[in-house]
């Protein structure tokens, strides 16, 4: 479904790719976020700051599976909202791309872990999720060919910042600042 005037997906991101192409130190970002009322006093609720966010911390909870009240979202919550959010983001774009119309779209994320590794309880269990599932529902405008809406989801995986994270690992350095000095604490 071709239209006359540009998206404004394509108005905005085509500046950008031509400037990436010409410039490639141009295209690094950096996100990030603090945790905020670290020391309440209060080891299962706290607040983190999303670096770009205009002053909006979000609330989180602990998961009752390890002590908490699971009152609000916890740490796995947060990081399937985050997986849900860029993919759901990025299906939008790359269809608006490719000229698909969605009357509707949402992406659920599911997340399992065996908190024996993190409660110490079992060394044979490792830390952190062991699987995670997304599940894409969308409802295109009009019929299209399915092999155009596996090519908008193929797309939309490869893109996926937050997914090719999870999916490929990244390095992560823990820096601990204590009694005024700083040490590499873990590097992985």
């Amino acid at each position: 479904m071709a239209t006359t005037n540009a998206s404004l997906v394509r108005q905005r991101q085509e500046p950008l790719r031509n400037r990436y192409r010409k410039e490639p130190a141009a295209a690094w970002i950096q996100d990030g976020a603090k945790t905020i009322d670290a020391c309440s006093g209060d080891a299962f609720h706290g607040a983190v700051l999303p670096a770009n966010s205009v002053d909006a911390p979000l609330r989180f909870g602990i998961h009752r599976a390890v002590g908490g009240n699971h009152d609000y979202p916890n740490p796995g919550d947060l990081l399937s909202a985050a997986l849900a959010a860029c993919l759901d983001s990025t299906v939008r774009m790359i269809a608006d791309h490719l000229d698909i119309r969605l009357t509707s779209l949402d992406v659920a994320v599911e997340a399992d872990c065996d908190v024996r590794g993190c409660l110490l309880v079992d060394p044979s269990v490792p830390v952190g999720f062991q699987s995670m599932r997304c599940r894409v529902r969308m409802q295109p405008e009009g019929m299209v060919e399915p092999q155009r809406l596996q090519m908008l989801i193929a797309a939309a995986e490869r893109s996926c910042v937050v997914l090719q994270t999870l999916r490929n690992g990244v390095s992560v350095q823990t820096h601990v600042d204590a009694n005024d000095r700083a040490t590499v604490a873990t590097a992985h």
